[in-house]
């Protein structure tokens, strides 16, 4: 390898920035942008939710164009079965 080709792939490691930010970052991000969306749909249909606290996708339940996650919340837990374009079902299971 050249000189030059080294030094270029140096700058685009250096560029990337860590691994961390890059590749495990998105997944906790997207983790609280589901909890907050399910309490948000709730809410507006008059259900309370006080702080989300994780959101988990109910894999045996759900369809194709019909996911169901479980919701924990500080207050309670719930099933929530989405179609598109449609209210939530929600069950309060705790």
């Amino acid at each position: 390898m050249t000189l030059c080709r080294i030094l270029l792939i140096l700058a685009a490691l250096i560029l990337a920035g860590p691994l961390e930010e890059t590749y495990f970052a998105p997944t906790a991000r997207a983790q609280d942008t589901v909890k907050n969306m399910l309490a948000a749909q709730i809410r507006t249909q008059g259900i309370t939710c006080e702080k989300p606290k994780r959101a988990i996708r109910d894999a045996k339940r759900s369809r194709p164009d019909h996911d169901v996650w479980i919701l924990t919340c500080e207050n309670a837990t719930y099933r929530i079965s989405r179609y598109p374009d449609l209210a939530a079902k929600v069950v309060r299971i705790r």
